[in-house]
């Protein structure tokens, strides 16, 4: 069983930054794909941005440009780098862990919180 624990969200000001980590318990090389989701109160959970592990990455439309995955597989840690955030960027934002094909599991975080304010 993989844990994954989320730190770095708070309350900024709107275009202000934040960077968030996620640390796994595991390897992190062993994930083919890992990423960030958020969830804002009332709406449904949404990919926010994914790296696999040949470090193709993937972002939602509304955050590119403005949000930076990455990942650090010697310290089993990925980064989600926010700027320029918004009021609309308000959610609990998890990390996810997912490994394909035989065996396959997925694991969540407990989620960490950011708030955007005006």
């Amino acid at each position: 069983q993989v844990q994954l624990v989320e730190s770095g969200g708070g309350l900024v000001q709107a275009g202000g930054s934040l960077i968030l980590s996620c640390i796994a318990s595991g390897s992190t090389a062993s994930f083919h794909i890992i990423g960030w989701y958020r969830q804002a109160p009332g709406k449904q959970r949404e990919m926010v941005a994914l790296i696999s592990n040949l470090d193709s990455t993937n972002y939602a439309v509304s955050v590119k440009g403005r949000f930076t995955i990455s990942r650090d597989d010697a310290k089993n840690t990925v980064f989600l780098r926010m700027s320029s955030l918004q009021p609309e960027d308000t959610a609990v934002y998890y990390c996810n862990a997912a490994s394909y094909g035989f065996g396959a599991s997925t694991y969540w975080g407990q989620g960490t919180q950011v708030t955007v304010s005006t």
